[in-house]
């Protein structure tokens, strides 16, 4: 049932209650004609019945866009983005994570907006403007934070998004020095906590970013994904954007990776997105230690090596990442995808860390994993030779 926010008393609260606000699309550009996101593949991820939005989220330009765009769906008033007790604070809700990722959408404001300096994958991880998915790869760390279900949270407050970034690009300046992360441009990586693809499919923040950083020469943005959206092909980034494909072998991918693309599906598209003016790099993710993981890696890389035209492989670059997994994340997929589990949750070879955020997760024993990084590397020197490793982790 909606609820009816309480009047207003200032100039921060919302100018209409949730049953109030008129479901005209605002005024932002048209996607282009025939849409991906408006196609029957589409609205199979995404079938959006419920949204729950914070007021002011639901009464921006961008939140209107979005309840323009899902007529049919449920509005319901929720103070925060951040404590929904149905969905985060609801043990059940793991029994039914699929249906919740497809059908559900919550709206929140970012409230705090931090540019941090991060050295792997880019220089700077950006305010995303999003949090969670409607993919259900197994291993996700967004989970570890949100609790027992993790649907797409979009921020509306994109402009304020928009024009946090614009200062901090100007405030860096011309990259002193090539480093790891690019040899002139500064990156920031704008998907840290969603799949800015997917993201797509819901609105146009993932267009709006982009478009932004084709007009800022020194900066570059950079995501990853699992999802093919043809959508993005007309967005025109001019090389400004980096679209990082996360490929692993099919069978881990069929297991791990679930309501994604295919790999052999990323793996093809990247001609495309290329010559669609995006540069495109690989994820090897995650790197699953099991029995026979060395041989489907070398198949994974000699297809790639296969199917690649030149013009990919020589711009590509690979950034190699190792499974991390978490105690509590495996008490919930054991409710939803306990099959995941046989092959993530394995004590014998794994260790207690404590990341950069201070979570307290597992990963594979230092021995363990110098000798799986030592494999790999030595599995793409031999069928994949073209594709530097810019890090591994």
């Amino acid at each position: 049932m909606c609820h009816r926010p309480s009047p207003s008393h200032g100039p921060q609260e919302p100018l209409f209650g949730l049953d109030e606000i008129p479901r005209a699309p605002a005024a932002e550009p048209a996607p282009p004609a025939r849409a991906f996101r408006d196609s029957a593949q589409a609205r199979r991820l995404l079938t959006i019945r419920e949204i729950h939005a914070e007021p002011a989220a639901a009464a921006s330009p961008r939140g209107r866009q979005i309840l323009a765009r899902f007529p049919e769906a449920r509005l319901i008033e929720v103070d925060s983005h951040w404590r929904i007790p149905e969905l985060h604070g609801n043990e059940g809700s793991a029994d039914d994570w699929m249906r919740i990722k497809r059908r559900t959408l919550v709206l929140g404001v970012r409230k705090t907006l931090t540019t941090r300096p991060n050295g792997r994958s880019a220089d700077w991880i950006a305010p995303g403007p999003s949090n969670g998915c409607a993919l259900s790869c197994v291993y996700c760390y967004v989970p570890r934070r949100k609790g027992f279900a993790n649907p797409i949270t979009v921020f509306t407050n994109i402009d304020r998004i928009l024009a946090h970034l614009g200062r901090h690009v100007a405030a860096q300046g011309r990259k002193p020095e090539p480093n790891q992360c690019d040899p002139e441009a500064w990156v920031y990586d704008i998907g840290e906590n969603g799949d800015c693809a997917v993201d797509a499919l819901v609105c146009d923040n993932t267009a709006d970013l982009v478009r932004a950083f084709r007009d800022w020469p020194t900066a570059k943005a950079s995501f990853a994904t699992k999802f093919v959206n043809p959508d993005l092909l007309e967005l025109e980034p001019r090389g400004r954007t980096r679209i990082r494909f996360s490929v692993m072998p099919a069978d881990d991918s069929r297991l791990l990776d679930l309501r994604t693309s295919p790999v052999d599906r990323r793996i093809a598209a990247a001609a495309d997105f290329l010559d669609a003016g995006y540069e495109v790099h690989f994820n090897l993710s995650p790197v699953v230690v099991r029995p026979g993981w060395q041989d489907a890696w070398a198949q994974l890389l000699r297809h790639m090596d296969d199917v690649l035209p030149t013009r990919v492989k020589r711009q590509a670059r690979a950034e190699v990442i190792m499974l991390t997994h978490n105690a509590g994340l495996h008490e919930v997929n054991l409710r939803w995808h306990p099959r995941g589990e046989d092959v993530l949750w394995q004590p014998v070879v794994q260790q207690t860390k404590r990341s950069q955020n201070g979570g307290l997760n597992l990963r594979y024993r230092d021995d363990v994993k110098r000798r799986a990084l030592a494999d790999l590397s030595e599995l793409v020197a031999r069928h994949a030779p073209w594709l530097g490793i810019r890090y591994a982790f």
